[in-house]
């Protein structure tokens, strides 16, 4: 995978990162009565931020000491 592809699949995965953390304040804020939905979410987006940390620094050129 070239960066070009990287940066495009970064871009998406921290959309959909930012989608699931309204998502995931509006239940809350409603008081959503399916705790293990917003759990579910929840894991999702911390997998998300993973996969995003990832590849980030997977982006960074080692640098020579």
């Amino acid at each position: 995978m070239d960066e070009e592809e990287t940066n495009r699949w970064l871009e998406e995965l921290k959309s959909e990162h930012r989608d699931l953390d309204d998502v995931i304040h509006y239940l809350i804020d409603t008081h959503h009565p399916n705790t293990m939905r917003i759990q579910r979410l929840k894991k999702r987006k911390l997998k998300l931020k993973d996969m995003i940390d990832r590849l980030e620094s997977g982006l960074i050129p080692d640098l020579d000491a």
